[in-house]
């Protein structure tokens, strides 16, 4: 084998442009496709980044507006979902996926303290909400069941709006344990969650209870939020909407295939999705790059065409004096894998080395969108798996662009080729 190498560095020695223009070609395609692969991953992971701010399992409903006429009612009619609607989701109806069920009402207000002021949005919730939102505490503690049942005049701030109602440069956690005016009550501050324009900056949380009675809301709530399980893929999450829809319309008397009646927001489908067009991407992004090699691959297989050619004479001296077809077919696919994965190693090294420098400056920047930092690549790099992916991709590469010249060369007849000049 060693004969071999050494022959492999003598051909490539006399033809250095030659060998080094293929071979830059070969390092520009596995170059692209490192750092699109790696840009493909930055933009998944920057898209996905707020799909952790609620659990996976979650799913929420709201009344809407009938878009069907039925049981004698036109369409068009405003359907306001209630207590009852809380109690039939909980119930034993659907007792074989859901699990906790709690409900919200809200109400929009000015938020007082001292001499400043902010409009706020005041949400009546329950303790599994930060659970279910995966809402972060920053200082203090969330609503709990004591706060329910006792109908306290206690909210949770978000950080940015306490920054607000204070002095400028306070830290926000100066607002804990104070009380805030929010309309004609006062409420303590008993803790501060961090800012979140996904879930609304400025909004209050407050218990359930108090909201409802403060604001006399009655029996209508805004939406009811629950967690399930079993529902593992997407045509049984399908099913089950259907089911939890048919069930809610016919209560409020609308279709039950009235998709506008009530609207369904399901976290499990939505990951699914994201998850679907992120695949889509990373394949997209892999065949541009291949084809982007494809062009560097060419190049091999023609300078091996050429160096098949060049020594035709030689190959059939070897022939003459004893060498199998075999022995020429292996010295021209070893030096084809040998160029290609030399200098695909090389793409590939300065292609990890831009990924890197990628997440040090692209990935480290990010766009306002509606007041709120929105990172432009997460972690634009890849991992080991790709690396060894690539390392196929370049054995396979090398070895189809040495193919056709090392069988030309194995069928060289010792006769014709001495003849060769």
């Amino acid at each position: 084998m060693k004969d071999v190498f050494t022959e492999i560095w003598e051909s490539i020695r006399r033809n250095k442009l030659r060998t080094s223009l293929t071979g830059f070609a070969v390092s520009w395609g596995i170059f692209m496709l490192i750092v699109l692969l790696g840009a493909g991953n930055g933009l998944r992971n920057a898209f996905s980044q707020g799909g952790d701010q609620f659990a996976s399992n979650t799913m929420m409903y709201g009344g809407g507006w009938t878009s069907k006429a039925f049981d004698g009612l036109k369409e068009g009619r405003r359907i306001r979902i209630d207590e009852k609607d809380v109690q039939l989701t909980g119930s034993d109806a659907f007792a074989a996926h859901i699990d906790d069920v709690i409900a919200t009402v809200s109400t929009d207000g000015t938020a007082t303290y001292s001499n400043k002021s902010v409009s706020v949005s005041i949400e009546g919730n329950y303790p599994q909400r930060a659970k279910m939102e995966k809402i972060e505490i920053l200082e203090g503690r969330y609503i709990n069941d004591k706060d329910i049942a006792g109908k306290r005049k206690v909210v949770v701030v978000a950080q940015n709006t306490a920054e607000a109602l204070l002095p400028d440069l306070t830290p926000a956690r100066e607002l804990l344990g104070k009380h805030i005016k929010i309309g004609n009550f006062s409420y303590l501050v008993v803790g501060i969650s961090k800012s979140d324009r996904m879930r609304g900056n400025n909004m209050i949380a407050a218990p359930f209870s108090t909201i409802k009675t403060i604001y006399n809301k009655g029996e209508d709530i805004d939406d009811i939020t629950f967690t399930f399980h079993g529902l593992n893929n997407e045509k049984a999450n399908e099913d089950f909407e259907n089911q939890l829809r048919a069930t809610i319309n016919l209560r409020h008397r609308a279709a039950p295939d009235d998709k506008r009646a009530i609207w369904i927001w399901n976290r499990f489908t939505q990951n699914l999705q994201m998850n679907k067009v992120g695949s889509i991407l990373n394949v997209a992004l892999w065949i541009i790059g291949l084809f982007t090699l494809l062009g560097g691959i060419v190049g091999v297989s023609n300078i091996m065409l050429i160096t098949v050619k060049e020594r035709t004479h030689e190959f059939g001296i070897r022939k003459a004096i004893g060498a199998k077809p075999w022995d020429i077919t292996k010295l021209i696919l070893t030096e084809s894998i040998s160029i290609t994965a030399v200098f695909g190693y090389i793409g590939m090294f300065l292609g990890m080395l831009t990924c890197e420098l990628l997440d040090k400056t692209i990935g480290q920047a990010s766009v306002s969108i509606m007041d709120e930092k929105i990172a432009m690549l997460v972690n634009p790099t890849v991992g080991l798996d790709v690396a060894i992916e690539a390392t196929i991709v370049l054995i396979i590469a090398g070895s189809l662009a040495g193919f056709f010249p090392a069988r030309k060369a194995a069928k060289v007849r010792p006769i014709e080729a001495l003849r060769a000049e």
